[in-house]
């Protein structure tokens, strides 16, 4: 089991002094991982901080502590550009990059206010193409896509990530939603979050791994390891009953609105094991 920390990218935490702040107090305190939303717009006037932005910088100043956007939403992104990003993030972090992908939400705000497809199923296939490119172009090896929203031209980039294995890619869904945990199979782990937002218990996270499970026994990497990150307050009870139900990795995070201060204290409290 390993203790990770979850930080939105706006509001307080669009300060990126202070989020960088956060993350070398949770490496020195010994947490496992450090974990930033991506957000792109909230609310007229609310401060938000590009995230791979942030990951740079704390990529040099740890040295130990995993660190990851939990989640990117690939829909709204030029995936050949977001390899770039991500391939230096690992290499500056010495192969310490974890990328956590998803649809991206609110749709209304995170897409619809620039244009962008804000369908479910239009996202969708932008985040399936998009996979596709990415691992083509981490690949190292002459690489072409044709797809109906992507189109790559051959080529080859480099420098490939840092571990033979690449980078892990965790696939974030809305549970009971099938289809996000039917694609998570497929890749390196899963973070599940209720459709409803309410805390995930250890019973539904649990059917979670079960119905993956089910589906990773389909594909070639179902012998790899495979994580599965769930947010939760920091108590230890709950803790141990998430990875008694199959958790590898539990995301704790600061209630809505708390200060910025405030989480530094939980931080410094410790590693709740």
């Amino acid at each position: 089991m390993r203790i990770g920390i979850s930080i939105p990218n706006f509001g307080d935490y669009g300060d990126p002094a202070a989020v960088i702040d956060l993350a070398v107090t949770a490496e020195r305190v010994g947490f496992d991982g450090f974990f930033l939303w991506d957000h792109i717009v909230i609310a007229d006037g609310v401060d938000v901080a590009d995230p791979w932005v942030m990951l740079g910088a704390m990529a040099q100043a740890t040295e130990r502590i995993m660190l990851g956007p939990m989640v990117t939403p690939i829909p709204r992104r030029r995936p050949w550009v977001l390899a770039r990003q991500a391939t230096s993030v690992d290499h500056l972090s010495g192969g310490r990059l974890i990328l956590g992908v998803g649809l991206g939400a609110p749709a209304a705000e995170e897409f619809g206010t620039f244009g962008e497809p804000e369908s479910d199923r239009t996202r969708a296939e932008l985040l399936e193409e998009g996979l596709d490119v990415l691992t083509g172009i981490w690949s190292g090896e002459p690489f072409s896509y044709s797809g109906r929203h992507f189109e790559v031209a051959e080529t080859v980039f480099g420098p490939r990530p840092v571990r033979s294995s690449g980078i892990p890619i965790w696939v974030a869904g809305m549970w009971p939603n099938r289809p996000p945990f039917r694609r998570a199979a497929r890749y390196d782990g899963v973070a599940p979050i209720r459709a409803d937002m309410a805390p995930m218990g250890p019973e539904e996270l649990a059917d979670v791994v079960a119905y993956v499970t089910q589906h990773r026994a389909e594909v070639e990497a179902a012998e790899q390891p495979f994580d599965v990150a769930v947010g939760a307050a920091p108590d230890p009870d709950t803790i141990a009953a998430l990875a008694d139900a199959g958790a590898t990795w539990v995301m704790i995070g600061p209630d809505f609105g708390a200060a910025v201060d405030d989480v530094k204290a939980m931080i410094e409290a410790g590693v709740p094991r």
